[in-house]
């Protein structure tokens, strides 16, 4: 009997460490993007949040020749507008431990897909786009740029 109750409260101190962790990490900042495809580095986005709602916005451009690019293949408000300061993610909400609802759009064809971003660990999101379901899309993985203050 005694060693099942050890067992209990080592389990129940294992969610509340768990639950802590999961509730302290927070997704607004800025975060590294890693094309799927190449692998390569592309910028910096920064996921903000506004009554619960959060947004992702391109705030830095490595690749010199995207630098001055314009969402040319985008519709409505996007179209023309420059891929630096695009507003890349919109209308994700937290639910269960993710955050979807929203929709991602890719500035190299200017759709919009649904999506939803994943912790992966505290500095490593899984930012997954897809069309009708999830099995049917692309998985980008975010890093967390760290201040050097």
């Amino acid at each position: 009997m005694r060693f099942v109750q050890k067992n209990t409260l080592y389990l129940i101190v294992a969610l509340l460490l768990t639950t802590q962790w999961c509730c302290s990490q927070s997704l607004i900042g800025r975060w590294k993007t890693v094309d799927d495809e190449t692998g390569k580095e592309k910028g910096v986005v920064e996921i903000y949040e506004r009554n619960g709602v959060y947004y992702a916005k391109i705030v830095e451009i490595f690749e010199t020749e995207h630098k001055n690019k314009k969402c040319v293949l985008c519709s409505g408000d996007d179209k023309d507008k420059p891929f630096l300061g695009l507003v890349i993610i919109r209308g994700l909400k937290k639910h269960e431990g993710e955050f979807n609802g929203g929709t991602v759009l890719d500035p190299k064809n200017g759709k919009h897909y649904k999506c939803y971003i994943k912790f992966e660990s505290n500095d490593k999101i899984k930012i997954r786009g897809y069309i009708g379901v999830p099995l049917l899309g692309r998985t980008q993985y975010w890093y967390r740029v760290k201040n050097s203050k």
